[in-house]
């Protein structure tokens, strides 16, 4: 049952990447909206690229300008790829929960992955360009006893779009490079450190209506496998 909800969720989301994003026949185009089935569809596509090309070939095709990764320092992405040799047998990994600002402006997404000698879990920010395709923007491994179970469903939820957030500031992880973003409707937020020991947390909040409410929040100690 698990195997075909997941493949169920897969099929619409690439359905609705292949038909893009919707413009009005006149006009300037509609008002972006939110589109949890996109940002599975494109986690998993990120995934499948890893097995075909290799797991660095398959971050340097899906990173956006300026993406971070944390290794478990926080590094330019661009940088820590270029030229890095493949392992011999790339990590794989699912979604297990898309988060998405109101706009689609930006996402979230969370995970289970596994490799030949460890496994744990993932966050990753997408972050729509203007041509309407997504591009992860950080990207955090977090390790755990073992690889999360993957849920019966990916679980997808969407920013309240009727009330305007009010946006107080996330309260920084204390001896860390605490870095924070928002999505351009403001009402997906998130949260970044590397500690000094090379600790590293993360933390992503989301407009309810009346509140932002914490829906992810992990810290892992160093050192960690990075997927």
């Amino acid at each position: 049952m698990k195997r075909f909800l997941v493949a169920a969720a897969f099929s619409l989301a690439l359905a609705a990447c292949a038909s893009g994003p919707s413009r009005p026949r006149y006009g300037p185009p509609l008002k972006p909206v939110a589109n949890p089935s996109e940002v599975i569809a494109a986690e998993l596509a990120f995934a499948r690229l890893a097995q075909e090309k290799g797991q660095w070939a398959a971050f340097r095709a899906t990173a956006a300008e300026g993406a971070e990764m944390f290794v478990p320092q926080r590094v330019k992405a661009a940088d820590w790829l270029k030229g890095r040799a493949e392992p011999a047998v790339a990590v794989t990994w699912q979604p297990h929960a898309v988060w998405s600002s109101c706009d689609g402006s930006y996402a979230v997404t969370r995970g289970g992955w596994q490799s030949p000698n460890a496994s744990g879990t993932f966050a990753t920010i997408w972050q729509r360009q203007k041509n309407g395709e997504l591009k992860w923007i950080a990207d955090m491994s977090l390790t755990s006893d073992g690889a999360s179970a993957a849920p019966e469903m990916i679980a997808a939820r969407v920013a309240e779009c009727k009330v305007r957030p009010v946006q107080p500031p996330l309260i920084a992880v204390a001896d860390s490079d605490w870095q924070t973003g928002a999505s351009v409707d403001g009402t997906l937020r998130w949260g970044t450190g590397v500690g000094r020991l090379g600790g590293r947390t993360v933390r992503v909040s989301l407009w309810n209506g009346t509140t932002f409410e914490t829906v992810l929040e992990q810290t892992v100690p160093a050192p960690a496998a990075v997927r």
